[in-house]
């Protein structure tokens, strides 16, 4: 049996805690393995890894300076053969450290990127890297972006891997929402979720439907984000006379079920995206869905047959973009049922999760990078 840690600290549900729940969610009905999560004590994410009835250790994870949490974690690693797998940087400090402490040479140490980065060039960084035994990316444009001039160094512990999502909550009641929101007959449903943050492109969105027909929509927002930005989206909302056709719904849980109730998606995002499982999300449940065109998206999203790509903050993009969803029903029902034909055929949930277990079961039949009595040192 191949124990598994998951290690995540952010303080919101965002994609990566959503990539780890349904990876989770899968390993703990797998006799083949033994798993566990490694969270900081923030209830909104504590809330949904305790659904799963499943081992969590809580734990600081405050970084590079932290101690503690290393020389606790290098407890569970004592025995057996043990993946660690982090979804930040920030927390594979702590992964190699407390792997030298445990002094368990079967202990491997996987990072999923969740994002677009190029490697930091200083000596605690690069004493890291060689640390890493692999490094998972989700599309061809997010390995090229990190390894950059540096793929001879770590080409041979780079994978491509590309995300999915899988459905944990099919026929889970939630709200009609159309009747919650007061929507007529004729008005479409548009939906954006995910993290609320600058980021994410809701402010060109915003800018984009000032310029839509206010009687064919309405949009709601799902998500949470800074209470600041979601401040001054609330400001942008009323001072663009908005507030009838505009509305944030916060975090919901099920959000499938909720996306089966929208007549199409808007992710906008202006930083580059190293794949975007809220675009996945929109593909399973065939739902067109409009996104940028300058992260992995063209990898799986093309424009016109499966949905619609737009430069990153063009407003005037979206609004072109947005209408022809609109008016044109018969070309949004045909890109959402190609959008979940292409789901089910390249981008399914089992295909990934195959992928990733025999990649841990490969990663444990090797040599670890270094030795861990050569491991990190601070």
């Amino acid at each position: 049996m191949i124990n598994v840690f998951h290690i995540v600290s952010n303080k919101h549900w965002t994609g990566a805690e959503q990539y780890t729940y349904d990876l989770v969610d899968r390993l703990r009905n797998d006799e083949n393995f033994y798993v566990e999560v490694v969270c900081r004590k923030h209830p909104n994410v504590l809330k949904q890894y305790r659904r799963l009835e499943i081992p969590i250790s809580i734990l600081p994870l405050k970084g590079v300076t932290d101690i503690d949490s290393p020389v606790r974690f290098a407890r569970l690693l004592r025995k057996g053969k043990n993946i660690i797998h982090v979804h930040s940087f920030k927390n594979a400090f702590m992964a190699v450290m407390a792997r030298r402490i445990s002094e368990n040479r079967d202990t491997r140490v996987v990072v999923s990127v969740h994002g677009v980065y190029k490697p930091k060039k200083n000596y605690m960084y690069t004493k890291l890297y060689k640390s890493i035994d692999c490094f998972v990316f989700s599309s061809e444009m997010a390995r090229d972006a990190f390894l950059g001039k540096a793929k001879k160094t770590y080409a041979d512990r780079a994978v491509v891997l590309r995300d999915s999502v899988c459905d944990s909550h099919i026929g889970t009641a939630v709200p009609d929402l159309r009747r919650e929101l007061g929507m007529t007959a004729n008005q479409a449903l548009i939906m954006y979720h995910g993290k609320l943050a600058p980021e994410k492109g809701i402010e060109a969105l915003l800018g984009a439907l000032t310029h839509v027909d206010k009687s064919k929509y309405h949009l709601a927002i799902i998500g949470e984000g800074q209470p600041k930005y979601k401040a001054k989206i609330k400001g942008f909302i009323i001072s663009s006379g908005l507030l009838h056709n505009v509305t944030l719904l916060g975090f919901r849980d099920n959000i499938m079920e909720y996306l089966r109730q929208a007549d199409f998606g808007v992710l906008p995002s202006i930083q580059p995206e190293a794949l975007g499982i809220t675009n996945l999300e929109y593909m399973m449940a065939g739902k067109a869905h409009i996104c940028s065109n300058n992260g992995a998206q063209p990898e799986y999203v093309t424009d016109g047959m499966n949905g619609l790509l737009v430069p990153p903050g063009d407003e005037r993009a979206l609004t072109t973009a947005i209408n022809t969803m609109l008016n044109d029903t018969a070309s949004r029902s045909r890109m959402g049922t190609q959008a979940q034909k292409d789901f089910r055929d390249k981008l399914d949930y089992p295909t990934f999760y195959n992928k990733m277990t025999d990649l841990y079961r490969r990663l444990l039949e090797i040599e670890p990078v270094v030795d861990i009595d050569t491991d990190l040192n601070f």
